[in-house]
């Protein structure tokens, strides 16, 4: 587990050569297809020397979920444990890793109605009020959720307009049948700016790379909007609005950058609560070595 721009796909494809693994990608955006600069999805030599499970598996169109990655995700290490190999999870999404492990509650379907009616609050009061009434109604889930995270927000306000009761009501029912022994490792760097530097340097490689045009391409198609999850993810949505003639693009990058950091912010706090998780520096020189030793250790390698 890492926030981004920490080199999960690398470490983990080392581990891939040393141990019998299998990759499962935890990541709310790799799952979609065409979105491919603006996610740093791993290049199609890679995914063809190391197939990754849970790539490429939804359209943008579509809303993929907590509940429908534990749904696939269980699926896809049932398969791969009876053939005798070890799943290993990789990603940002710390929520997957939550809902993966401790399962979900029966929450509601998602209401359209009732999420226009909170769109358009926010609209005319902004995020910052609803979250404001958030913290009121269920403070545990306003202090996990951060104040400029509208789709988490929209989330807990519509689950307790449509059943009374807060998300954080809902949660001790959750399932949590999971038949697995875990090894956790947290990739968290000692000095953060290095992240802020690599945030920089990620999303310049992807503007040389047509990170933009990817954008244009994913417009033509005429049936994606903002308010998608897809193109509501990081990088995607402050092209999307350069594309519509907000600010230059200058000012697009200056706006992803903050929100790629803002991001990478609330997967360390995330990161920083989970039980268990050894923690490596991903910066730290022979972090793969250290890794691959823990690994070894956990696994009783010889």
């Amino acid at each position: 587990m890492g926030p981004t721009a920490t080199g999960k796909t690398d470490l983990a494809l080392a581990l891939v050569r040393r141990f019998p693994f299998e990759i499962i990608s935890v990541d709310s955006a790799l799952v979609y297809r065409g979105m491919d600069i603006g996610t740093a999805k791993p290049s199609r030599e890679i995914l063809a020397a190391v197939p990754h499970h849970l790539i490429d598996i939804c359209d943008p169109s579509d809303a993929y979920s907590a509940g429908r990655f534990r749904t696939d995700a269980l699926r896809v290490m049932v398969d791969i444990t009876a053939r005798g190999r070890i799943p290993l999870l990789v990603g940002g999404t710390m929520l997957y890793f939550r809902a993966l492990q401790q399962g979900l509650s029966n929450l509601p379907a998602a209401d359209t109605q009732v999420r226009s009616r909170i769109e358009q609050r926010a609209q005319v009061e902004g995020w910052k009020v609803l979250h404001a009434e958030l913290a009121r109604i269920d403070p545990q889930s306003a202090q996990r959720i951060h104040p400029n995270d509208p789709q988490r927000i929209q989330r807990a306000l519509e689950v307790y307009e449509l059943t009374g009761r807060s998300l954080t009501e809902h949660f001790p029912e959750a399932m949590s049948d999971f038949p697995y022994c875990i090894v956790k490792t947290a990739l968290i760097p000692h000095d953060r700016t290095e992240i802020h530097r690599r945030v920089v340097q990620r999303f310049e490689r992807m503007m040389r790379n047509g990170f933009i045009d990817e954008v244009r391409t994913l417009r033509a198609r005429g049936n994606l909007h903002l308010e998608l999850p897809s193109m509501r993810a990081v990088g995607y949505r402050q092209a999307w609005e350069y594309l519509d003639g907000h600010g230059d693009q200058d000012a697009m990058i200056e706006r992803a950058v903050i929100a790629t950091r803002q991001l990478a912010k609330r997967q360390l706090t995330w990161l920083r609560a989970e039980q268990d998780a050894q923690v490596f520096d991903p910066y730290r020189s022979g972090v793969e070595i250290a890794i691959s030793g823990y690994f070894c250790e956990k696994l009783g390698c010889v």
